[in-house]
């Protein structure tokens, strides 16, 4: 073989085997970079997979613990009958006279003359107006009337100018204000032990508020209507500042976390649950469970009037009643059913069905509004007639139809979730005290500071 024969063939031999190590490389190189996608693409999803858990851990981890040191709760004071939370102007009094600061300015004012303030006052240029008594007393806010009459305030209270007017804002401890909840939400006529368990859950309501703000615009945690607690309504009493000093800074826990304690007025022998809200149960909230409010003798509250009620409202009231608050033209009533009942025979669900078409309701509060409304009497079983509100007293109820009038037969008065008020001053007739009354209404909780 010539030499140009035998050239031709060892390059030959040699392009073949450049070949092969290329195609084996970019194989390599290709398995390489699937194994590095691979790999790093297992990675970032591990890293984002952390990552979620990491931002889901403080969801899981236990919450900080509330401390109970007695802080400033922020109020936004409503207008006349609680309509709304700006006032167009403000005057108030105080018997030892002002000390007014805005921006870093301080005056001091008299008792001679009250103060007035309106929206386009000169002092607002300066941000918000804080108003305290010389004397570290009460200002009477003359601009607005309440149950007691011309309320007054503790601590500081705070303007601050909107396009609307003003609003206003009372901070003071807790302590403090509970004495002005306590009376607003219980006769304090009722039992001190009784007493004892309102401010217990009224504590523990306003510290549950406290962790955020209802009102960010006003740094306020709440207003003082019945939207959250009703708040200086009433005056302070001996027995309702009694009651809350003997519990001061005791609060309501489950599993060791500080708990919301809902009340309300009347039971009906039993209680609701949180599937009433429309709220499913979980964890957190098994301490709102439907109890029995009764004794080995009875029902706590069976001799109360609220403890039953009857309404008959004629068929053509109700239909308009039902059409104008679901906004559902349901025409003429043909019946109204009760689909679903929750524990303690609450219902959480009614159908009605009329000529024109039917509607279905769900949950204890706007099942209550939808039957609610003017134009037919309620008497409970003391025989007491009154007029109809927007809001049917319970939804522990049953209906029925007889000729061209419905029958609804109820009980109780309130949402019923949780404490019942009138449940709760029976107990304490009966010598419970204050920690047997709430370890009762909620389940498995403990109480202290």
């Amino acid at each position: 073989m010539g030499y140009h024969a035998r050239y031709e063939k060892y390059f030959v031999y040699g392009m073949l085997i450049l070949i092969c190590l290329l195609i084996i490389g970019g194989l390599l190189a290709a398995l390489t970079h699937r194994e590095e996608g691979l790999i790093g693409r297992m990675r970032r999803e591990g890293e984002q997979k952390n990552a979620d858990e990491e931002e889901k851990a403080p969801e899981e981890e236990k919450a900080p613990e509330i401390v109970i040191n007695n802080p400033n709760i922020r109020v936004l004071i409503m207008t006349n009958g609680y309509a709304n939370i700006v006032h167009p102007s403000v005057e108030m009094s105080s018997a030892s006279g002002f000390c007014i600061t805005f921006g870093d300015q301080t005056q001091e004012a008299g008792p001679e003359q009250p103060l007035t303030f309106a929206p386009d006052d000169p002092r607002f240029q300066s941000g918000q107006i804080r108003v305290s008594a010389k004397d570290g007393g009460e200002i009477a806010l003359n601009s607005i009337q309440r149950g007691c009459g011309t309320p007054s305030y503790a601590g500081v209270i705070e303007l601050r100018t909107t396009a609307e007017g003003i609003a206003v804002i009372n901070e003071l401890p807790v302590e403090t204000y509970l004495c002005r909840v306590v009376p607003s939400e219980m006769p304090c006529t009722y039992e001190l032990e009784a007493l004892k368990a309102q401010a217990v859950c009224a504590r523990s309501y306003a510290y549950q508020q406290m962790q955020s703000f209802a009102y960010p615009e006003y740094e306020a945690h709440v207003n003082d209507s019945t939207d959250y607690q009703v708040y200086g309504n009433s005056l302070p009493q001996e027995a309702t500042n009694q009651a809350v000093a003997e519990t001061g800074g005791q609060v309501v826990r489950y599993q060791d976390r500080l708990v919301t304690t809902y009340y309300y007025s009347t039971s009906c022998g039993k209680t609701a649950g949180v599937e009433a809200w429309g709220t499913a149960p979980n964890a957190e909230n098994q301490y709102l469970q439907s109890v029995e409010v009764r004794d080995e003798q009875g029902d706590y509250e069976a001799g109360l009037p609220w403890y039953r009620w009857e309404a008959k409202i004629p068929a053509g009231t109700l239909s308009g009643l039902i059409s104008q608050n679901t906004g559902t033209n349901v025409g003429t009533l043909q019946s109204v059913e009760v689909t679903r009942s929750g524990a303690g025979g609450v219902a959480l669900q009614i159908c009605a069905t009329g000529d024109a078409g039917s509607v279905t309701v769900d949950t204890e509060n706007k099942i209550r509004r939808a039957l609610g409304g003017s134009g037919y009497e309620i008497v409970n079983q003391a025989g007491t007639a009154v007029a109809s509100t927007a809001l049917l007293p319970s939804a522990f109820f049953t209906i029925r139809r007889e000729g061209d009038v419905f029958i609804v037969s109820g009980g109780g008065f309130g949402h019923g979730i949780g404490m019942s008020q009138n449940g709760a001053n029976e107990m304490a007739k009966k010598g419970k005290n204050y920690i047997d009354i709430l370890t009762m209404f909620f389940r498995e909780v403990s109480v202290g500071g």
